[in-house]
């Protein structure tokens, strides 16, 4: 059933009228900046401080950031990190606090906020170190790189997701179905830094890079992250359009099928990055079809900044825009 949604969803996007859409749940970091700047987390109630219960903790949070379920994620993180800092040694338990730190990285990013990313992506990078996983460590690196994307260090941060696309390909503690899917992770976000960059040649090297690399294997079980062919495309995408190609960005969306992408949060960033395209192509309808879509893939994926930002600019054709206004107010834009 969900699959047949999906693919509806995206014949809504390309052909057809527009759609209604549900409400949207605002998410809060206030729990997890508390326990970022004043320690206030505990370990929660019935949770087990042992190797078995925090790989769930991992698990289970890894789980809630794939189903874009980010409000339940940013309240059980804090309680989740405390639980694997109570592990003893500190060495068996720090991939783990990195593990929760890296999803925490993510999570802000998601959300807007900057000055947590850059905490976050710091202790996660920190704790694997000291876990000394080769996979953990990549990821860290991943969202370091990202760190000072948004910070505006461009050039910085691209040469950070390529070294550690390197130092992961040369690991061999590891199966290589994960090195390769945390080598696919890292040229692609590599690649996605370059476009913003505005260096057209590095981008399209770096994204084809991770489509062949991407062609060597697929994700396994184990990997940190989603990966794979599909995952590339996702990317491609972005650097398209953030090398201001709309028009073949759109025509690359055409050719993804949304329902084969792991995740919820894969399917409604994918209708969000579409919903962009069509915006700097000029398209409203289109665009709003495309959020429409992605807050019925993923409804909590729709409070971020960019599709406030959409959404407020579709505003001005209200009229032509049936719902328009609700879905803005759900998004978190402040309608009058």
């Amino acid at each position: 059933m969900r699959r047949r949604e999906l693919l509806a969803a995206a014949a809504v996007v390309f052909t057809t009228p527009l759609a209604g859409a549900t409400t949207a749940e605002a998410s809060t970091l206030a729990p997890l900046e508390d326990h970022l700047l004043y320690g206030t987390a505990t370990v929660p109630r019935h949770s087990e401080v042992s190797p078995a219960g925090v790989a769930a903790a991992v698990k289970a949070s890894r789980q809630d950031f794939r189903a874009a379920r980010y409000d339940a994620l940013a309240r059980n993180l804090p309680g989740r990190i405390a639980q694997a800092q109570a592990l003893e040694p500190a060495e068996l338990s720090a991939t783990a606090v990195a593990d929760l730190y890296n999803i925490a990285t993510r999570l802000c990013i998601k959300l807007g906020e900057d000055g947590l990313v850059a905490i976050t992506a710091d202790r996660a990078l920190t704790s694997a170190r000291i876990g000394g996983d080769a996979l953990t460590i990549a990821e860290a690196h991943r969202m370091v790189s990202s760190a000072w994307r948004r910070q505006g260090h461009l050039a910085r941060a691209t040469d950070i997701a390529v070294r550690a696309a390197q130092d992961v390909r040369a690991d061999r503690s590891n199966p290589e179905t994960a090195r390769l899917s945390a080598n696919v992770s890292l040229l692609a976000t590599a690649a996605y830094t370059a476009a913003k960059m505005g260096d057209r040649p590095t981008a399209h090297a770096l994204i084809g890079e991770a489509a062949e690399a991407a062609e060597c294997g697929r994700t396994s079980p184990e990997a940190h992250t989603d990966t794979g062919t599909q995952q590339v495309l996702l990317h491609q995408l972005s650097v398209h359009y953030l090398l201001g190609d709309a028009g073949q960005a759109i025509a690359l969306a055409k050719t993804i099928n949304p329902a084969a992408l792991p995740t919820a949060e894969r399917q409604g960033r994918f209708f969000t990055d579409v919903a962009r395209c069509f915006d700097q192509w000029g398209k409203p309808e289109q665009c709003y079809r495309a959020l429409l879509a992605a807050e019925r893939a993923a409804p909590q994926e729709i409070r971020r900044g960019s599709v406030k930002s959409l959404a407020s600019g579709l505003l001005r054709h209200d009229r032509a825009l049936p719902g328009v206004r609700a879905f803005a107010g759900r998004a978190g834009v402040a309608v009058n």
